[in-house]
């Protein structure tokens, strides 16, 4: 009977109006959702947005509305995005709605994710797992601590968050499973959501950290790996020590009973598996922070540690192991995701929204922080409706830095504050390839990590607004522009 319920079959100790009761409250999402897509197909095409600009809107408002409240499987979501992109007329044709399948990112998550399945099925998660809680000595502060203080080192090892997060989340969920913490417990839950949201932190720190950074820098102009550096180093440090302060007040709760470490054997010299797994892991991130020598896409050295991994007499993987365990709801939302921020540039809906809500506020030109102040509020609304990073930086950076020209404001600390301003937040998993991976252990659910999106928009004002603009004054970035520079 209750392999009948576990399978969604009514049975007389799950009446119907039980079962309705779970479906009602995505079925009532959904409607709204539907409805307001309506709505919004309905009304006049505003000036200067395009009728395929219009339906790119309706359906990102579905998507993120389905995203952030879980009505629906994200996989599933994922490829009615798709569907919706086609059927309601804002891509000309499929190929331009899958175009975010052909993206390379998609194939770097895919390299990834094998990586972090190789150190769980290879032992090193379980073995690196005991040796944190044999140091945490059952004290959940302790391993909350350790785990935050793994983020900057690692960076410098594996500058790719996505690459530190698909491996510490089979880390962090041994030892949550080791010591007997239920899963979506307040401690568990403070774990993931660091994993989640501050761990992406430490890698824009460095310019070949990830897509953030690399992206931020091109289209900015003129900045150097060891100038990123010092620009970064202190309002991503303090954002990343207050985020991890609020989430231990959100979730305080989970750290005052002590932790039930088991008795836990003398470790042996590491196996076969696990020495072939470190070696191509090590190889994959020599060949990341490189990249500056044989120019490689990140994804090149993602798809080389996957062959690696499965390749029979060196892997450790078998292509069983890939299909079953892999999770490749990650590989749909991600693609897309990047679909449909392509089609809101190429529709033109992506200028649209920035230039009505960057240019919306005349008289600003004699206030600088009143300016400051504008483009920060624009980010957060246009970061809800953009999923991908690099679509938000590419429509935000260049306008706000062309407003900063246009208003005596150097452009360059202009662009800085509407990369902060939208890398420090996630809405949705959708937004975040390593967020992704979190969100797929099942202990966050997407209305918390929206919650916490909410309480980090105003952590990066306050960044910016206090920490960043001074800090950027001392080094040689001032916010206003004398004459003649």
């Amino acid at each position: 009977m209750d392999q009948r319920a576990a399978r969604g079959v009514i049975t007389p100790q799950q009446p119907y109006h039980e079962a309705w009761t779970e479906w009602r409250r995505p079925a009532v999402t959904a409607a709204i959702l539907a409805g307001l897509c309506v709505g919004l197909l309905a009304m006049p095409t505003p000036a200067g947005l395009s009728v395929a600009g219009q339906r790119v809107l309706a359906v990102a408002a579905v998507a993120i509305g389905l995203w952030s409240s879980d009505a629906l499987p994200m996989g599933l979501t994922s490829m009615l995005v798709v569907v919706l992109l086609v059927l309601l007329g804002g891509v000309p044709t499929l190929r331009e709605a899958l175009t975010g399948f052909a993206h390379p990112v998609a194939y770097f998550l895919m390299g990834v994710l094998t990586i972090g399945l190789a150190v769980l099925k290879s032992g090193l998660a379980e073995r690196v797992a005991r040796f944190f809680l044999q140091r945490s000595r059952g004290r959940p502060r302790a391993l909350y601590v350790q785990m935050l203080l793994t983020f900057p080192l690692l960076t410098f090892i594996l500058p790719s968050a996505t690459t530190r997060t698909g491996i510490l989340i089979h880390v962090y969920d041994q030892a949550l499973e080791l010591s007997r913490v239920p899963r979506g417990a307040p401690l568990a839950k403070a774990i993931m959501l660091a994993l989640n949201s501050v761990n992406r932190l430490a890698s824009t720190v460095l310019l070949t950290g990830g897509i953030t950074p690399i992206t931020a820098a091109a289209l900015i102009g003129g900045i150097s790996w060891t100038r990123w550096l010092v620009l970064m180093c202190v309002p991503y440090y303090v954002t990343l020590a207050v985020a991890s302060g609020l989430i231990y007040g959100l979730y305080r709760r989970g750290f005052g009973a002590m932790l039930s470490v088991p008795t836990m054997p003398a470790q042996g010299a590491l196996s076969g598996k696990e020495i072939r797994t470190t070696i191509i892991t090590i190889g994959a991130s020599v060949l990341w922070l490189t990249d500056a020598v044989h120019h490689w896409n990140p994804a090149i050295p993602a798809l080389l540690a996957w062959v690696c991994l499965l390749a029979p007499g060196i892997g450790v993987l078998s292509w069983r192991d890939f299909e079953q365990q892999l999770g490749w709801a990650n590989l749909f939302v991600l693609a897309s995701s990047l679909s449909l921020a392509q089609a809101l540039v190429s529709s033109g809906a992506a200028d649209w929204l920035a230039d009505l809500l960057v240019r919306g506020t005349p008289g600003a030109a004699q206030h600088p922080l009143l300016i400051v102040a504008m483009l920060l509020l624009a980010a957060a609304p246009v970061r809800l409706l953009v999923p991908n990073i690099t679509g938000f930086l590419a429509m935000t950076i260049p306008i706000a830095m062309s407003v900063g020209s246009a208003t005596g404001l150097n452009p360059v600390v202009c662009g800085l504050l509407m990369m902060i301003a939208g890398d420090a937040v996630l809405y949705y998993p959708a937004q975040s390839a390593s967020s992704l991976v979190v969100y797929e252990r099942g202990h966050l659910s997407g209305p918390e990590i929206f919650r916490f999106g909410l309480w980090m928009t105003l952590v990066a004002y306050l960044v910016v607004l206090v920490v960043a603009l001074p800090y950027w004054a001392a080094v040689g970035e001032p916010l206003v522009m004398r004459p003649g520079e």
